[in-house]
């Protein structure tokens, strides 16, 4: 039996191109004692995918050349070589990689239960994405009610999680998105009390409008000019997540950095980076609550799915490009 897998072949400069990978179909090894092996139904893409292929100091080691490409999975155990943990059949999710199947001693690795939720959305909304947004936005963001959110990529997966756990508690959100379409979707679906379009808006005179009275959290998913404006905008004791930049993440040159840095010194806020796995410990806890809003019909998602491992790059690409709607999902296999 062989293994279709994505291959990282070159550190890209900018946007990664079609040299970045290699699809490569490789026999599967037998499995030694303790392993299993998974074969998977979906995989994750995210923007952090972009970091991971820099060869830079981050919150986690680099992606190596001819490895995996690294990435999040779901799948189910097909084979057990002698792993108490895991049972043949059993729907399992972590970082198992573009690849149809996964060998792994379990560690790591997470039962999940496919009658509660489907597959894509335990590594969408029940999954990292959902947990940055989950804890992102209630641990670092330390909303309370009455507070004003501003919230960058808002229609994305981690974005749209946010704005509507916030309108939970109880505060106005403002969403940042590109196109109509995604506006219109965060006001009409999931809520938002009013949105901005980057793409046909002046950033600046758009805030000044929808956010009168200015903001006490804004959680960055883009940084570049949108952090920039959105300093300009804190209220007293403001706090600002920063959770990405997508915008700046396929740069050739040095970042674009905020030069509106000194209105955290005149309101007295706070700027602070989150990385989830720092939260992995209350995942369980965090879960249950936001099953428990989904239940209710308090949070929705909307995962944008494409197929074929063989596509990877061409999905890959829409990370960056826009062109997609909620959480970008690979899948490789019919359930």
């Amino acid at each position: 039996m062989n293994n279709k897998q994505i291959i990282f072949k070159k550190r890209p400069v900018g946007v990664p191109n079609a040299d970045t990978w290699q699809l490569e179909s490789n026999p599967i090894p037998e499995l030694k004692e303790g392993e299993i092996l998974v074969e998977h139904y979906y995989i994750s893409l995210d923007p952090a995918m972009r970091g991971w292929m820099n060869d830079t100091k981050s919150y986690i080691p680099p992606v190596a050349i001819d490895d995996v490409m690294r990435a999040g999975s779901i799948g189910k155990v097909i084979q057990n070589n002698g792993n108490s943990k895991f049972e043949i059949g059993d729907v399992v999710t972590s970082w198992g990689g573009v690849q149809q199947y996964a060998i792994t001693n379990g560690e790591g690795w997470y039962k999940v239960d496919t009658r509660l939720a489907s597959m894509p959305k335990y590594i969408g909304i029940l999954g990292m994405p959902g947990m940055t947004a989950y804890f992102g936005i209630t641990e670092v963001g330390k909303i309370k009610e009455g507070d004003i959110v501003l919230v960058s990529g808002a229609a994305g997966a981690v974005g749209s999680v946010v704005g509507q756990i916030a309108k939970i508690k109880g505060c106005t959100v403002i969403g940042i998105a590109g196109g109509q379409e995604k506006c219109d979707y965060l006001r009409n679906e999931l809520g938002f009390d009013e949105a901005i379009d980057y793409k046909s808006e002046n950033i600046y005179t758009a805030l000044k409008k929808k956010c009168p009275k200015g903001i006490d959290v804004y959680f960055d998913n883009v940084g570049g000019k949108i952090l920039d404006a959105a300093l300009m905008k804190l209220r007293m004791h403001a706090r600002v997540v920063i959770c990405g930049a997508i915008s700046q993440y396929n740069n050739k040159t040095r970042i674009d950095g905020p030069s509106n840095y000194l209105s955290l010194l005149v309101t007295r806020s706070t700027m602070q980076g989150m990385v989830v796995t720092d939260y992995a410990k209350n995942f369980g806890n965090a879960a249950k609550q936001m099953g428990t809003w989904m239940q209710e019909g308090k949070l929705k998602s909307k995962e944008d799915i494409y197929e074929g491992i063989e596509n990877f790059h061409e999905t890959y690409n829409r990370l960056f490009s826009g062109d997609k709607k909620g959480k970008l999902i690979l899948k490789v296999k019919e359930e």
